[in-house]
């Protein structure tokens, strides 16, 4: 008969616990170096061994924990788009339960804000993925990525000014759109530039977020009431 007292802790499961938490810290620790190589380098440039070196790493960890490069680069694109989808989703439910009738100007603070306040805080690892993003939308090779993290919140946000909009073709308010991402993610990567031209003189994000949203309303009201 065993000696074991009735529930006991096998000796083993702490081992195979530690051994989780070490594969999920490698697995992270690859997805964090691939996030800043990649939007240093692009998908090009970036090479497993330079991603598994950054990462501390074994180049044979990137085919366990991540199967391929391909697939490395959409789960790196993957695992914050989820978490800004729902920043923006959240911030449109609050405005259209405080905010009525909603404004143009509204919406589009909802969708770009919460871009700009995660490119805009430091986080090193964060400024590396608004690299990324705009050199995703700039590429069409990545196009079903676009299309399977941004297009369905994206989507939500352009019925949301149809609504404002109601005899505006829906083709003019996606190109008003695109427009407006592509501003926000100029400003995302480039403000170093804006401080450059404006002689050193260096603005708060937020403050540029108020701009940017301003500046995306009246170009937007322009072109679909023209």
């Amino acid at each position: 008969m065993s000696s074991k007292a009735p529930g006991s802790v096998p000796p083993s499961q702490p081992r195979r616990r530690a051994v989780s938490k070490r594969s999920l810290a490698t697995s992270l620790s690859i997805l964090d170096a691939a996030e800043r190589l990649f939007a240093e380098r692009g998908y090009e440039g970036a090479s497993v061994r330079d991603i598994a070196k950054a990462a501390g790493a074994q180049i044979a960890s990137i085919s366990f924990h991540h199967v391929s490069k391909e697939t490395l680069f959409e789960r790196v694109v993957e695992r914050r788009a989820s978490e800004l989808s729902q920043l923006r989703l959240d911030a449109l439910a609050t405005l259209k339960q405080r905010q009525q009738p909603v404004t143009l100007e509204a919406v589009l603070s909802a969708f770009l804000r919460p871009y700009l306040e995660k490119a805009g805080a430091g986080d090193p690892q964060w400024l590396a993925y608004a690299r990324l993003v705009a050199m995703v939308s700039a590429d069409a090779r990545w196009h079903t990525i676009s299309e399977r993290c941004f297009d369905p919140t994206a989507g939500v946000f352009i019925a949301e000014i149809a609504k404002l909009f109601p005899r505006t073709d829906s083709s003019a308010i996606a190109v008003s759109f695109i427009f407006s991402v592509s501003a926000m993610l100029s400003l995302s990567t480039s403000s170093w530039r804006i401080e450059a031209l404006a002689g050193g003189n260096r603005q708060a994000m937020d403050q540029l977020a108020d701009q940017l949203v301003r500046f995306c309303e009246a170009g937007m009201r322009a072109a679909l009431e023209a």
